[in-house]
């Protein structure tokens, strides 16, 4: 009944103790846009994201959101691990971005694994690690990153194999956290340079070497 953690590549050799721990958890699936936790709540599981994609951001009173992660197969959520250790409340957002398939552990059970499974800890201390370098790289970029860099970074990273990014002007902005109007701007001064091309919902790369040059603008 545990097969789903051999799709978990650094929990293909947990212990047989900790794997029977785990053994009478089942996978569900999640569609897109549902809210999996919020500033203010309880944390009460461990989510191991199968399949899919999770989004972890904050909001402001006034309206501006800013993407911290996102969780994917192989990733753990720093914020859920975050309150799990030290019995904190949540202070982001969590969404599924696309359909997703998740396991959750219960809390006892995480701190269980955590206490009797070397590969558990493993796992979770060096991918909590990683997300936290992520998150520094970050608030780095936001602090002394012109915003015309910030957008361009961030349409090569979100690009698919064709150039194509599909997102809105808002999801723009909460990646490179400025508002809406300052993208939009931006957006159109790079159309006029011929670095892209923008359609509804759509933004297509143009000219991919201009806009890694301008992503390395500091």
């Amino acid at each position: 009944m545990s097969g789903w953690i051999d799709g978990v590549a650094a929990l293909a050799d947990l212990e047989p103790d900790a794997r029977a721990r785990v053994a009478d958890l089942q996978p569900f699936d999640i569609g897109a846009g549902r809210i999996l936790f919020s500033p203010g709540a309880a944390c009460t599981g461990f989510a191991l994201v199968l399949s899919g994609v999770v989004r972890v951001g904050v909001n402001s009173e006034g309206g501006r959101a800013l993407v911290l992660y996102r969780v994917t197969t192989d990733e753990v959520c720093v914020q859920t691990t975050l309150c799990l250790m030290a019995g904190l409340e949540y202070t982001a957002e969590g969404v599924t971005e696309t359909p997703a398939r998740l396991v959750m552990i219960p809390a006892a059970r995480f701190d269980e694994l955590m206490a009797i499974s070397k590969v558990f800890r493993s796992f979770v201390f060096s991918r909590f690690g990683a997300r936290l370098q992520d998150i520094s790289k970050l608030l780095e970029t936001i602090a002394f990153a012109r915003v015309d860099s910030r957008l361009a970074a961030a349409l090569i990273a979100r690009a698919n194999p064709d150039g194509l990014i599909v997102s809105t002007h808002q999801g723009l902005a909460e990646e490179v956290g400025t508002a809406r109007e300052v993208v939009s701007r931006q957006l159109e001064a790079f159309s006029r340079a011929g670095m892209v091309r923008l359609s509804r919902g759509e933004v297509r790369l143009i000219d991919r070497t201009a806009l890694e040059a301008r992503a390395s603008v500091t």
